[in-house]
């Protein structure tokens, strides 16, 4: 696990054990001093808080600027990826420049430029089972700014095993949630929905599309109940779930209470919390649902075989026999498409594929391979039986065989 640690020093503990803000805070920080909710004593408690952000993207990005401008001490940052030119377009913490960096680098120069009296806690590691608990410990609130169900539900679990509250957020294409789960008496994100959704099944940005202003109003709103909990002021979302809609510009909150059965956060006496350590969780949600190998097979149903985009591209080129069917959208085959294809949207395919030939060999390709997994079990289900999975999809296709399309 690689740490850096960098941007500021850690603040110096008064008597009372709250550190104490010198003249340049006191100039930088004067309109929360102006507020009675804040004041001179509830700015030194966001000063002395240490806030862990899981991810450093769509959501980390405005969460760690207004975190970081608030003056909270310690930003702790976890995130393994680097930037790309795809991640522009909404992730705020990086530039043009930082194309090809780790985020985590890019994050400490931005924050830096920010507010350098933060001191900030890059960790550029994978967030995982191994290391979550460890990284997790000596924070007092986590935001959650991830981006898949593995991770998410690994965020929660860690956070009530270790009693953290986690400012939750979470972004698809035109809507957003927020809420405050792990808090004492309150609900966790498992009492909402106690097991992943099936594979594919929930697209994530980089498939679904995303308006790129809408993480900086959900990281925004992960931000002020952050605040809020350091603070101890006002109604935090505990025990609520903010529902926004942005077509219509429309907010709601629905109630959310915590499940006695939950096995995260729940009560012994009710059959819950049997999740007493990071090892008593199912397997990893990527290591069950998400993981393609080169030939899936159900019970008795055929295989679903795999090829790369270069066998794909070899076989077309051999003029073999097949129907290749792009499962992706519109908009996504307006972009980029492989040539002697056909679109048929995964929603339509159950339907669609009433009146193909079941003997003849389906080759299907989506974006990254895993919404045509979800099409070739379809297909299986329906008594297809050649069924070929494009591992990596257009995104593969693009990088290896043809790059002069456009990527997205």
């Amino acid at each position: 696990m690689t740490i850096a640690t960098t941007t500021g020093q850690r603040p110096e503990l008064a008597p009372n054990g709250l550190p104490q803000l010198d003249s340049d805070e006191a100039l930088r920080y004067s309109r929360h001093l102006l507020l009675d909710e804040v004041g001179v004593d509830g700015q030194r408690r966001i000063k002395n808080a240490r806030v862990l952000l899981i991810g450093a993207g769509g959501l980390g990005s405005p969460s760690a600027l207004y975190l970081a401008a608030a003056g909270v001490g310690t930003l702790g940052l976890v995130d393994f990826d680097v930037v790309d030119a795809t991640n522009l377009q909404r992730q705020i913490l990086h530039g043009t420049a930082d194309v090809g960096r780790a985020k985590t680098d890019s994050a400490r120069d931005r924050i830096h430029e920010v507010n350098p009296h933060v001191h900030l806690e890059a960790f550029n590691t994978r967030f995982d089972t191994g290391n979550a608990l460890e990284i997790l410990r000596d924070f007092d609130i986590v935001v959650d700014g991830t981006d898949n169900f593995a991770t998410r539900y690994l965020t929660n679990d860690a956070a009530v095993l270790l009693g953290k509250p986690n400012a939750f957020g979470c972004i698809f294409r035109f809507e957003g949630q927020a809420s405050v789960f792990g808090a004492p008496n309150g609900p966790c994100y498992r009492c909402l929905f106690r097991e992943p959704p099936p594979a594919g099944l929930v697209p994530n940005c980089a498939e679904a599309g995303v308006l790129g202003v809408l993480p900086g109003l959900v990281g925004t709103i992960q931000a002020i109940e952050t605040l809020k909990l350091i603070l101890g002021v006002g109604d935090p979302l505990i025990g609520r779930l903010l529902l926004i809609e942005t077509l219509g510009m429309t907010f709601r909150s629905i109630a959310v209470r915590r499940d006695p059965t939950c096995p995260a956060c729940g009560d012994a006496a009710f059959g819950g919390g049997t999740i007493r350590s990071l090892d008593d969780r199912p397997a990893d949600y990527n290591e069950v649902v998400c993981a393609v190998p080169g030939s899936v097979m159900d019970g008795d149903a055929p295989a679903i075989r795999e090829i790369t985009a270069t066998e794909l591209a070899d076989r077309i080129s051999r003029g073999h026999d097949f129907d290749l069917v792009d499962v992706r959208e519109p908009a996504e085959w307006a972009i980029a498409r492989i040539e002697g294809a056909r679109l048929v949207p995964l929603a339509t395919v159950r339907h669609a594929s009433d009146d193909w030939d079941r003997s003849r060999e389906v080759v299907l390709y989506c974006k990254a391979g895993v919404r045509s997994m979800n099409a070739a079990r379809q297909l299986l289900e329906k008594g297809f039986t050649r069924v070929t999975n494009v591992s990596g999809g257009i995104v593969s296709w693009t990088r290896d065989v043809d790059p002069s399309l456009q990527r997205y």
